[in-house]
């Protein structure tokens, strides 16, 4: 089995890919229509149907839109032509504000201003859209309400929140550039390298924290700085347009997919010239699914997540990133 997932895009098979009899909401079964084997990281998000000769993830929906993609190999080739790069844990250190903010949501919901999220509540309060983070707090703590709910009271605080730091209030060190960002991104640059930043937020909340980053970093006007800025968009609201994001983000592949291709215009042919870098475990897959290999960060949910194997490395800081792929 270990040998199959290696040839198929897995880098092991893993102690934390546990085997399933069953997949993709009961679309596929071990022994059945060339099903070899069906592996699923230790969050569930996403299963690995194992054929003779591919590998197809089965990406869940809490929200009811699952989606079935190939899993194809990757490798590092050089001279890399592009990094793409997550920005909350991985560029910026935010995910603590907006695990808050989900926590502080579901309080409003419940009622109970003293109401607190568990450890086992964190691989999906993070990396996903703002609805899948949502649906999944409605489900465990309120089943009285519904996810359109949450997300009004949502905004309303991230509105709320989001003034008071741009005056110099509300919660302090919301969002700090990650060690190591800077010497990365300028020898990135010194490099001819090409930036992507890639992010599931949607833009209004996405922006401040890039800036905040960029004026603590010196690096002046982030839009003149990366080759290509992609975010989940704007947010639906009553009278107004909004984005297709809240369906299609991470551990969708299209957020990584559209950076490279459309962003920065690189063909598909090049994708071994492509490296992502991600903290999340829906980031890891959504690279992967996107055709790209993986350098994952130590210390956000790759690890709790299951999703290690999918990873050509593991880096404890971004420290670490420039001596594998430059």
């Amino acid at each position: 089995m270990t040998t199959h997932f290696h040839r198929h895009g897995l880098q092991a098979a893993g102690p934390s890919l546990v085997e399933r009899q069953t997949g993709g909401d009961g679309r596929f079964q071990v022994g059945r229509d060339g099903v070899l084997a069906i592996l699923a990281p230790t969050d569930h998000k996403v299963e690995f149907i194992c054929f003779a000769d591919k590998t197809l993830c089965y990406v869940r929906s809490a929200m009811g839109y699952p989606a079935l993609y190939p899993l194809e190999p990757v490798c590092i080739e050089r001279p890399v032509r592009a990094v793409l790069m997550d920005l909350d844990g991985t560029s910026v250190r935010s995910e603590e504000f907006w695990i808050w903010i989900i926590e502080r949501t579901t309080a409003r919901l419940l009622g109970n201003p003293r109401f607190q999220l568990e450890d086992a509540d964190l691989p999906h309060v993070s990396g996903h859209s703002v609805s899948e983070h949502l649906q999944h707090c409605v489900a465990k703590y309120a089943p009285h309400a519904t996810v359109e709910e949450a997300r009004a009271l949502y905004f309303e605080i991230v509105h709320t929140e989001l003034d008071a730091i741009r005056r110099g209030q509300g919660r302090q060190a919301a969002f700090r550039p990650a060690p190591g960002l800077k010497a990365l991104l300028q020898t990135l640059k010194e490099h001819r390298v090409r930036i992507g930043l890639v992010t599931s937020g949607l833009y209004e909340k996405a922006w401040p924290e890039i800036l905040s980053a960029f004026r603590v970093m010196g690096l002046g006007d982030p839009r003149e700085f990366y080759d290509a800025i992609i975010t989940a968009g704007s947010p639906l609201r009553g009278g107004q347009p909004g984005t297709l994001g809240e369906l299609e983000p991470k551990p969708h592949p299209w957020l990584y997919a559209e950076t490279a291709r459309v962003g920065l215009g690189i063909d598909h042919a090049d994708r071994h010239r492509v490296v992502g870098i991600e903290d999340s475990a829906a980031g890891v897959v959504s690279i992967r699914l996107a055709g790209f290999a993986v350098i994952g960060l130590s210390g956000g949910t790759i690890e709790a997540g299951g999703v290690t194997a999918l990873c050509s490395h593991l880096c404890g800081s971004l420290h670490e990133v420039a001596s594998l792929i430059l």
